[in-house]
């Protein structure tokens, strides 16, 4: 039996809490093997919004998967730096106070539905697809568990206050994917805002994270992203 878009997103969504067990366990982590999968993340998931997620959505439903994708990558931008400008992706280092850790879950929970919905839509269209666009999202749930549950300790919430606060992003990915059947609208225009979503996350919340760093190996490691997101288009038969 083939697996079902549900079984993918609670996949994606275990990867949230892993991330969070990181920080909340204590468990040794690499601090660059981290930003290594940041910039590799970002080179699939801008690949795949624009090379699939996005093309694909405007042949489904036209020029107005265009307004959709825009009006994706604006909320994202609204939830995660305006109504919680502190946010980022990577361990939170400094003391911050307890709005800012929960203003900046209000913010991800609305891109994790988006996630569920990414993985559920992508599927109506094809299993290939949907085994895409379940990579492009699982390879930044872990570093997005990890900055959650690292900014609700730094806003002095104890363990379990972190770990759930990632565990909520995860159901909130579940609740998206099972939202999606349920709601034509979303099964036609939820790719779309994931397009937008996806590049989003991609461009503008992992590539800034490691754009400004030196050295080769976190470029590297995008392009890599780039290529391995081609390698695995081939390989699914895209």
């Amino acid at each position: 039996m083939s697996a079902t878009p549900l079984t993918y997103a609670v996949a994606a969504a275990l990867a949230n809490v892993l991330g969070a067990a990181a920080v909340t366990w204590r468990a040794k982590w690499s601090v660059q093997a981290l930003d290594t999968l940041i910039a590799l993340s970002a080179g699939f998931m801008i690949s795949a919004s624009l090379t699939d997620i996005f093309p694909e959505a405007i042949e489904r439903t036209g020029s107005v998967a265009a307004v959709a994708a825009l009006l994706g990558y604006l909320l994202v931008h609204l939830t995660q730096h305006t109504l919680a400008p502190h946010f980022h992706f990577g361990e939170e280092t400094h003391e911050v106070s307890e709005m800012v850790g929960v203003s900046a879950l209000i913010g991800l929970l609305l891109h994790t539905a988006v996630d569920g919905v990414a993985i559920a839509s992508s599927f109506h269209v094809s299993p290939a697809l949907g085994a895409l666009v379940f990579m492009a999202i699982a390879l930044h749930k872990f570093p997005e568990g990890l900055a959650i549950s690292s900014l609700f300790l730094a806003a002095g919430a104890g363990r379990a206050r972190a770990l759930y606060a990632a565990t909520a992003l995860g159901l909130a990915t579940v609740a998206g994917a099972l939202i999606t059947g349920h709601f034509p609208w979303l099964a036609s225009y939820g790719l779309a805002v994931s397009a937008g979503v996806t590049l989003y996350v991609g461009a503008s919340n992992l590539v800034p994270e490691f754009q400004g760093k030196h050295g080769w190996r976190l470029q590297l490691a995008f392009f890599a992203g780039c290529g391995f997101y081609f390698l695995s288009r081939t390989a699914l038969g895209l």
